[in-house]
């Protein structure tokens, strides 16, 4: 999908269903190393990461069959190697979670530094310390991780930052090592809850998932398992906040409530009507919602990667509304493509100040990254006019069928 083209002004209606969570779906797969046996995994986003991870897992060894209903079988009894020196595991940030899950089953792997989106500083520093504090010596050179232990022993491993990567990588580094690890100021996100139930699902001990000490008692052997993933929260709250820029009426189905609770009640600051029922919820947007303030933390709070979108659907809001981005430093380079749509923003280091116009304008624009591209989405939706949106293949790597869902919707959206 190289091109998007959006003609705005048309209120979103009707019902959606929201796919797995990327972000839980592609550590759980790689996962499935730790166990050197069959799994079954369901509820998988058909998305452009999922994809390249299949690439990843199958050049590793692993005999993988996917089905595009979101089902796979995947057996990496047959992985014998865990160096892959390739370049397909810059084209997407999770290929770390390699370097734990290998490490520990290995003892060993090596592979090129990971990609992803450009959206600021994103160093593996703690990772690093949780395999080095486990007793593995880690070497960076020419690009490449390398991770060598004779032996992985539990310790106690505090993180500098919360890091959703360092948790899921260290709670696999630690599944099987010697011993119990003790993760503090851990990551609390729904995915961290997710990969800890389907690490025990496979024979795991994993305790405390969800807060911020997380507690691996190191078991012999792990095995395969059945697993359902979880919804994708940031799917659902982008389309959340698209019907709400739409000032449309959407049913979200096939969520967790409880996960979208910060979005939700932001919503309703603005004066959206927000209703739940039990695993979906109602968004019905109107013309008088107000400006807000925004500010980007860990889970539970505002969630990062919808802080592009929710600055789109701001930047047609009447009055001021401020928003800090806390996570990611970079998050604003899609700023200057909506100002080509007619928003008034002034960016000042993590700080975007946005002043609410009556109309966005549709304008020819470029995706940034992944949740860039679909705030332009949202704008266009929201915009008079024509909006075109080049390299939109970005916004395939975290949205299923996002143009088909969208249309089904009532939006006049087609792939250029």
């Amino acid at each position: 999908m190289n091109k998007v083209i959006i003609e705005g002004g048309n209120k979103l209606s009707g019902k959606v269903d929201i796919s797995g969570f990327k972000n839980a779906a592609l550590p759980i797969i790689v996962g499935t190393i730790l166990a050197d046996d069959k799994c079954k995994i369901d509820n998988l986003p058909m998305i452009g990461d999922v994809y390249n991870l299949v690439k990843i897992m199958e050049m590793l060894g692993s005999k993988v069959h996917l089905d595009e209903s979101g089902y796979m079988d995947i057996d990496t009894s047959t992985i014998s190697d865990s160096i892959l020196i390739d370049e397909i595991t810059r084209k997407m940030r999770a290929s770390y979670y390699l370097l734990g899950a290998c490490l520990s089953r290995f003892g060993e792997v090596k592979v090129l530094y990971p990609g992803g989106c450009n959206i600021g500083v994103r160093p593996i520093d703690q990772h690093i310390k949780g395999f080095e504090a486990l007793g593995a010596k880690v070497e960076v050179e020419h690009g490449v991780i390398s991770c060598k232990a004779d032996k992985l022993i539990g310790n106690k491993i505090y993180l500098d930052v919360v890091s959703v990567g360092a948790t899921i990588n260290i709670m696999m580094a630690a599944t099987m090592a010697e011993g119990t690890t003790i993760i503090e100021n851990a990551a609390k996100e729904p995915h961290i809850v997710d990969m800890a139930n389907f690490i025990n699902a496979m024979g795991g001990d994993i305790r405390g998932a969800g807060t911020d000490i997380i507690k691996i008692n190191g078991v012999n052997k792990l095995h395969g398992c059945n697993y359902s993933v979880i919804p994708d929260q940031i799917e659902a709250g982008t389309y959340m906040i698209a019907a709400a820029a739409t000032k449309g009426d959407v049913i979200i189905n096939n969520v967790i409530p409880k996960h979208l609770e910060p979005v939700s009640a932001k919503l309703i600051e603005m004066g959206v009507e927000v209703a739940e029922y039990g695993d979906s919820i109602r968004v019905n947007g109107n013309s008088n919602m107000k400006s807000v303030n925004v500010k980007t933390l860990p889970y539970p709070g505002f969630p990062t990667d919808l802080q592009q979108p929710m600055t789109a659907l701001l930047s047609g809001v009447k009055g001021t509304s401020i928003v800090t981005e806390t996570v990611f430093e970079g998050r604003y380079k899609y700023v200057d493509e909506l100002k080509r749509m007619g928003v008034d923003i002034t960016v000042d280091g993590r700080t975007a100040i946005i002043k609410g116009v009556d109309t966005l304008m549709g304008a020819k624009v470029k995706a940034t990254d992944l949740r860039g591209g679909a705030a332009l989405i949202i704008a266009g939706l929201m915009a008079n006019g024509v909006t075109e949106i080049e390299e939109a293949y970005h916004i395939e790597r975290g949205y299923e069928n996002f143009i088909s869902k969208l249309l089904n919707l009532g939006a006049k959206v087609k792939e250029g």
